[in-house]
């Protein structure tokens, strides 16, 4: 939707004011529309006939779909860092920064950052294990107790965030703020 409205906006060469000033809405209502928000209504109607298009083109479930298939990939491509050392990383990033849709780039942006921070834990913890293993002596290796938990975290993460794509269009584990 974001990209939808945008584009035409900008083909028209308008401004987002502009486009509220024509169309008789306020400014804060173009920037959610662009942002994602879905139009209804007289909104719907009066932004289609600004930048003269049908009102059914601006809204569209099957790009919504096809950007959270997408996001699907993305988060699906974090379970390759179980096989590749920071490949949870380095593959959803680039599937991130070469993906052109706004909506799946900001979801990709939150996947990967939640892949960062798992993955600097995991290393932390793993560099940290020797001395930590020494100062409590335990039978077991502390490393693969950090390795086991790490696995079973990301597991979780992506399984979770999966289901939460497939049912509602979005991530439920996810950053306030994303770093990328």
């Amino acid at each position: 939707m974001k990209s939808k409205v945008k584009i035409l906006r900008e083909r028209k060469n308008m401004t987002q004011a502009e486009l509220a000033e024509r169309s008789g809405l306020s400014l804060r209502t173009v920037q959610r529309i662009e942002a994602g928000t879905v139009p209804k209504g007289f909104t719907l109607k009066a932004i289609a006939g600004i930048l003269e298009t049908e009102p059914g083109n601006l809204i569209s479930a099957d790009e919504e779909k096809s950007s959270v298939d997408r996001a699907k990939l993305i988060n699906l491509s974090a379970l390759l860092g179980l096989i590749i050392p920071f490949g949870g990383v380095i593959f959803p990033l680039i599937l991130t920064y070469k993906t052109k849709d706004p909506v799946n780039k900001e979801l990709g942006k939150n996947i990967v950052s939640i892949q960062i921070i798992l993955a600097v834990a995991v290393s932390i913890l793993m560099i940290m294990s020797p001395f930590i293993q020494k100062a409590i002596p335990v039978k077991i290796p502390l490393f693969l107790v950090f390795l086991i938990a790490f696995l079973c975290v990301k597991l979780f993460v992506i399984i979770r965030n999966g289901s939460c794509l497939n049912s509602r269009g979005d991530l439920c584990i996810k950053l306030k703020d994303s770093f990328l």
